[in-house]
């Protein structure tokens, strides 16, 4: 039983209870127990690269893709539509640093992401900009599957 209570000494040795530690400590062995489970658990793709975090809104006009790609140079990033996937891929570069590093969580190296559109995507007029690392991909939706209501007549 005494496994599964929390330990209340501290790494400092100062004898306080610090439970944002606890936390913190309890969050990586779940990360480490997840990832010798199944792997790197979805973070990163089949060539090895991560996932940028990503929400996709559909418009009555559009589907709107945006990425979070903090710090990430425009030139940096490449977007495709092959077929009715959008493929967006990228590198950034991970910062120097002058002292000891005590935690890191910002990833870095390659990136991509992958996400299959309906076919009903006008990929000539998909535009792109970045902004406040945040990148953000709208593709149309093509006119010619556009609904109308057609009159009944007599």
């Amino acid at each position: 039983m005494s496994q599964l209570l929390p330990e209340r000494r501290s790494r400092l040795g100062s004898g306080r209870w610090e439970p944002f530690s606890e936390l913190d400590q309890m969050s990586e062995r779940m990360r480490r127990l997840l990832e010798q489970t199944f792997g790197d658990f979805g973070t990163r793709s089949d060539s090895g690269a991560w996932s940028p975090p990503v929400d996709i809104e559909e418009t009555e006009d559009a589907y709107v893709v945006e990425a979070e790609l903090p710090g990430v140079k425009r030139e940096d990033v490449q977007i495709e539509i092959v077929g009715s996937e959008l493929a967006i891929s990228g590198t950034t570069e991970e910062r120097e640093h002058n002292g000891a590093v005590r935690r890191q969580m910002r990833r870095s190296g390659r990136f991509e992401y992958r996400v299959g559109l309906p076919e009903a995507v006008d990929t000539e007029k998909v535009e792109a900009s970045l902004k406040d690392g945040i990148l953000t991909v709208r593709a149309p939706k093509s006119q010619r599957d556009a609904r109308r209501k057609i009159e009944i007549k007599a």
